[in-house]
């Protein structure tokens, strides 16, 4: 077959049917015979579309359900075949083969199924393809041969390549097919195996929490303009099997293109809200939060978490846990405010209209949309990577959170209600700070915050100078224990009235004892949540 000879023969059969009626008519137009199985057979059929069944070709007909029918030697070797090769070709003639010179697949739905809630194991597993993915490697292993098409987006672009090169597919488009069907059964595979380990881990079949070889796999949705630096290249990539709410794959209803920064400040900040089942708004900036709060009023929750911080908060992501109203709105474009994305469960009409028509917010600040967010939309558990040269590590998300059960009062004082309260506020958004991590709060709402420091002390200092004159009668929430008494007795100098910390330093005692002679509680959770 020379690189430019004309499509004979293609075979369809398909589960995403989008745009295959006008595809396989203009195929069927240009004198392609048409082959084809169960629901794409009769989709063709049922719009006219001239087609012959693969069991008539194969004279093998369908089985077990449909399990069987494309796997047969007339099929793989009328795909798979080299047409410039004399013993292919005499093969062929021996056993009735007729070449195969298009193969438009896609997949079964795996992912799609298992993102449904409470889907059975049998439904799953009856939703991993076989033949499809048999059919796409074979013909994208033959490539110098045969056109593999698996995406309905390509199908147009097809079309104009056969029109260009008279009926043929030429050898660029046909390489560049051959690799995103790769692309999609590595993709398939990893989802499968992924979602397989998951089933035997959560049964206690396996005890290992971490398959014994994993592979990440994606679809790229979205290419950036640059990383962290201009100088990075970057893309987005969205995976499958999972309906909780992501940044990769939020609704953009507004603002520029989100960059590689705006995405992981995103991230960070959807994972934050995700903690708080109550009115919640925080102020993200480089990774960290550097204002929160929680309050029945939405907009008294944001303008207290704009208060933490109100220069760094210049610039930075916003995450709501509440659709964004008026009120909010109006907070944010007033008093030369700025921001660069807001990621929230919704937008009210008329605060969306005014975030997309003020001057300076309407083409610049990126709004997404996610739909519900809170404690109830995570997963109860999950993992997350982070690659190094040459491999990369994996673990658990650190999806637990310190409960008033696990509060243990470890001084003479005790803690009031409120002070209590405080803590667990503060300890929810300490957890989302990068360690050292140190957070001051009072009344739902943080004051200041301490993070990426060298040493624990530094990272008090500097969350009370966020603070400011409103340090005095606040609670410090520490991410890790304190190693020396330095930090907590620099904190109760400040005004800092109670403390939380994990507890698990060879100096407890110390700053058990450092505390109880300003008659400071201190509450120990056992619950570290340190990030690198």
């Amino acid at each position: 077959m020379s690189k430019q000879q004309k499509i004979q023969r293609a075979l369809l059969s398909v589960s995403d049917k989008a745009g295959l009626g006008e595809f396989a008519t203009y195929l069927a137009s240009q004198g392609v015979e048409l082959l084809s199985t169960g629901g794409t057979f009769k989709a063709l059929q049922k719009a006219g579309v001239p087609v012959r069944e693969v069991s008539d070709y194969t004279d093998f007909p369908e089985m077990m359900d449909g399990r069987v029918k494309t796997l047969h030697p007339k099929i793989h070797g009328g795909i798979l075949a080299l047409r410039d090769d004399a013993s292919h070709t005499s093969a062929m003639e021996e056993h009735g083969i007729t070449s195969i010179d298009m193969v438009v697949v896609n997949l079964y739905p795996f992912e799609e199924t298992v993102a449904k809630p409470g889907v059975k194991r049998a439904e799953a597993v009856e939703q991993i393809d076989i033949g499809g993915p048999s059919m796409v490697r074979s013909a994208a292993k033959n490539h110098r041969h045969v056109a593999i098409v698996t995406n309905p987006s390509d199908y147009a672009r097809v079309m104009e390549e056969m029109k260009t090169n008279g009926g043929a597919v030429g050898e660029g488009m046909r390489r560049e097919l051959a690799l995103a069907a790769f692309q999609l059964t590595a993709r398939y595979d990893a989802a499968i195996s992924a979602w397989l380990f998951e089933q035997e881990r959560a049964s206690g079949a396996c005890d290992d929490p971490h398959p014994a070889s994993s592979s990440l796999a994606g679809v790229k949705t979205l290419s950036l303009r640059y990383g962290e630096n201009p100088h990075q290249s970057a893309a987005l990539y969205r995976t499958g099997g999972s309906d909780e709410p992501s940044v990769a794959a939020a609704k953009v209803l507004g603002g520029k293109a989100l960059s590689y920064n705006n995405l992981v400040d995103l991230d960070a900040a959807l994972a934050l809200c995700k903690e708080f089942e109550a009115p919640f708004v925080c102020v993200l900036k480089h990774n960290n939060p550097c204002g929160a709060a929680t309050s029945s009023s939405l907009v008294q929750a944001l303008e207290w978490a704009w208060s933490g911080d109100p220069v760094s908060a210049f610039g930075s992501v916003l995450g709501f846990t509440r659709p964004v109203d008026l009120a909010c709105a109006e907070f944010l474009t007033s008093g030369g405010r700025f921001v660069e994305a807001i990621c929230a469960p919704s937008f009210d009409a008329d605060a969306l209209k005014h975030l997309t028509t003020v001057p300076k917010w309407g083409k610049n600040v990126r709004l997404l949309e996610l739909g519900e967010i809170g404690p109830g939309t995570r997963p109860e558990v999950g993992v997350e990577l982070k690659q190094l040269v040459g491999g990369f590590l994996i673990q658990g998300r650190d999806l637990q959170a310190v409960e008033q059960s696990d509060c243990k009062q470890v001084s003479k004082a005790s803690a009031s209600k409120q002070q209590l309260d405080d803590l667990l506020f503060a300890d929810k958004v300490c957890k989302h700070v990068k360690s050292n991590a140190i957070v001051l709060a009072k009344q739902g709402r943080v004051l200041g915050v301490g993070a990426g420091q060298m040493s624990r002390v530094d990272s008090v200092r500097l969350a009370i100078e966020k603070s400011g004159d409103e340090v005095e009668g606040s609670v410090l929430a520490s991410d890790a224990f304190f190693p020396f008494p330095d930090g907590v007795e620099t904190a109760m100098e400040a005004g800092v009235k109670a403390i939380l910390q994990p507890g698990g330093s060879m100096r407890d005692e110390q700053i058990i004892a450092a505390c109880d002679q300003r008659s400071v509680p201190v509450v120990f959770t056992g619950m570290r949540h340190f990030r690198h």
